[in-house]
């Protein structure tokens, strides 16, 4: 039992000298792995963003390129899917997903959800009216902000008209003049920021500012 307990403290002890041996005696400098002077700052959209972003691309970037239509059927694409007859769980209804308080500033007052649902051409010139409307209110932000860069996204008319649909105009306003601090983000978590970057530089100079925007009552 002596002679076994000798044995086996001999090769611990040579086993031990033997690690020691590879153990280095310079400190590890860790000055090549600071992050000082990198920019850490990152807004992610949420996950339906990153998956819409891709195929809304693919979808309308061969066809329509960069026109106002280009712009309007992207922007009813992240909508509504293109639907004229689809109607959210808010209640926001058809291609462009119109709330009723929307409906009625730019003079689509008493129409039946049936009725809207059902009347491409109504449609069409409410979402032409709305952003008209909205290009009038925003017309000296985007006299002072297109060209911009703000949380990392050029600022572009066509992105300042689509945040307006996404969010209205006020929010939108909020969000400029006070340099992307004062956000917005609907009820799916949809950001000023994302609409701002995907629908930016389009075409929207078709588009003609007007006060008082309101339907055709020809549509009604």
């Amino acid at each position: 039992m002596i002679r076994r307990g000798i044995g086996l403290s001999a090769m611990l002890t040579t086993g031990g000298v033997f690690l020691l041996s590879f153990v280095t005696k310079e400190k590890v400098n860790f000055d090549s792995y600071s992050t000082e002077g990198l920019d850490l700052h990152y807004i992610a959209p949420n996950f339906n963003e990153i998956e819409d972003e891709t195929v809304e691309r693919n979808f309308f970037s061969v066809s329509l390129g960069k026109s106002y239509v280009g712009f309007k059927e992207a922007l009813a694409f992240k909508e509504s899917r293109g639907d004229y007859g689809v109607v959210n769980q808010f209640g926001y209804m058809g291609k462009y997903q119109f709330g009723r308080g929307t409906l009625d500033l730019i003079g689509v007052e008493g129409v039946k959800r049936n009725e809207f649902l059902d009347n491409p051409e109504l449609q069409e010139e409410a979402f032409y009216a709305y952003l008209s409307r909205n290009k009038w209110v925003l017309r000296r932000d985007i006299e002072w902000f297109v060209g911009k860069t703000m949380n990392g996204v050029e600022v572009t008319e066509s992105g300042i008209l689509a945040a307006a649909h996404l969010s209205g105009p006020g929010a939108v306003k909020r969000y400029l003049r006070s340099g992307g601090v004062d956000g917005f983000a609907d009820a799916f978590g949809t950001t000023i920021r994302y609409y701002m970057k995907r629908f930016g530089g389009y075409d929207t100079s078709f588009v003609v500012p007007n006060r008082k925007a309101k339907v055709n009552k020809k549509y009604l």
